[in-house]
């Protein structure tokens, strides 16, 4: 086949004139930092997830540090995990002085086995952290009875999850907690930036004073009109505040949300269809039970010849890849600190080293996906 002369990456926002218009605007507003379009935002994601309250954020690692400290997670508590998720989780739970337990997954989906999770509770376990994996559900339902019944929390990793439905029910729509990153590569975008979503009346006003420096009011409040800039700290906080700005581009990047996972499950699709019945290659698996996929990633399992071969190979043909995720228990802290027994996650080091995500964005072509697919066949092929 012939080579593409461009790149072709694993991923690129997409931005249009509608989200160009709104940065804009608000850059001419005279108000770029927290303020009302930061409302707005955190007033469409309860809308979206049926959340009561959400907290806008600068980052998906930020939420997850706040809600922790705001859950009191301290030193010698547990948190059961999968280690098929992104590092910064298990860095949020190790630096509030916890300990990450690793629970197994399901090798076709990558999501947490909630069959196994009772098996890693004791008298220090605190809560739960599924991930919601590529954009696939993790099985709720099998979660939230676990956790009522051993009286924990569940903080939901939302980071794949925008668009993400379990029978019905967005994530983060569970009664519980959630985190959702806005990264380049997530289904919207910030630049950078997350949210918390929670259903919490005592922790809302706890997680905003974290949030912002330990202040009870935003600079909105303080130097908006008839505001006053007198505050006092009753307890000490961070510099974790989203921008009106990166809100202006979120808020148009929400209200395209359908559109563009429309195209990610459109291109999903096309892939499936395209790798099907190729030897040598696993295709992503999906849950059985009724849910709505956001497709943030299209991961793939490579069998036939080694990983780092395959990838040095599909760079010759000018495509983008990345590895989700090099699982988090094999990290050189976390096996100096925990120590995970070899065997012990089978499915998660049975995945792990054959994991390869290809590239997926709305603004790709059909004939991007056609032309990955054949060069996959013909790199599977020659070996």
């Amino acid at each position: 086949m012939k080579i593409r002369k461009d790149f072709l990456p694993l991923s690129r926002p997409s931005i249009g004139e509608k989200e160009i218009n709104a940065v804009v605007s608000c850059l001419k507003s005279g108000w770029i930092t927290t303020g009302p379009l930061c409302k707005a935002f955190e007033e469409k994601f309860c809308g979206l997830t049926g959340a009561s309250y959400a907290i806008s954020v600068s980052s998906g690692t930020a939420g997850m540090h706040l809600i922790l400290l705001g859950l009191g997670i301290k030193r010698g508590d547990e948190m059961i995990t999968p280690s098929m998720t992104f590092a910064s989780t298990l860095n949020m739970i190790t630096l509030c002085g916890a300990k990450p337990v690793f629970v197994d997954i399901h090798y076709d989906t990558l999501n947490i086995n909630a069959d196994l999770i009772e098996g890693k509770i004791t008298n220090r376990t605190k809560g739960i952290v599924p991930v919601h994996f590529a954009g696939a559900p993790v099985d709720m339902d099998k979660i939230l009875k676990i956790a009522k019944k051993n009286n924990l929390f569940v903080i939901e990793d939302a980071a794949h999850g925008l668009g993400t439905f379990y029978k019905g029910v967005h994530a983060g729509g569970f009664g519980q907690y959630a985190i959702f990153s806005f990264h380049p590569l997530k289904n919207i975008t910030t630049g950078e930036g997350g949210m918390i979503t929670h259903n919490d009346n005592h922790l809302e006003s706890q997680l905003r004073l974290l949030r912002f420096h330990g202040i009870e009011r935003d600079a909105w409040k303080r130097y908006g009109k008839g505001g006053t800039p007198e505050y006092d700290i009753k307890k000490a906080g961070f510099k974790y505040n989203l921008t009106d700005i990166q809100a202006a581009l979120g808020l148009a990047q929400l209200s395209r949300l359908e559109e563009l996972n429309n195209r990610r499950r459109c291109l999903a699709d096309l892939y499936m269809k395209g790798l099907k019945g190729v030897n040598g290659l696993e295709l992503p698996g999906v849950p059985v039970y009724p849910h709505t996929h956001a497709w943030h990633l299209f991961v793939i399992k490579v069998l036939s010849m080694d990983r780092e071969r395959f990838m040095k190979k599909l760079s010759e043909y000018q495509i983008g890849y990345g590895i989700h995720f090099p699982a988090g228990h094999r990290l050189s802290y976390i096996q100096e600190r925990y120590k995970v027994k070899k065997g012990e996650l089978k499915e998660t080091e049975r995945a792990g080293s054959r994991l390869v995500s290809l590239p997926l964005f709305p603004d790709m072509e059909e004939e991007d996906v056609s032309y990955v697919c054949e060069a996959i066949r013909e790199i599977l092929a020659n070996g």
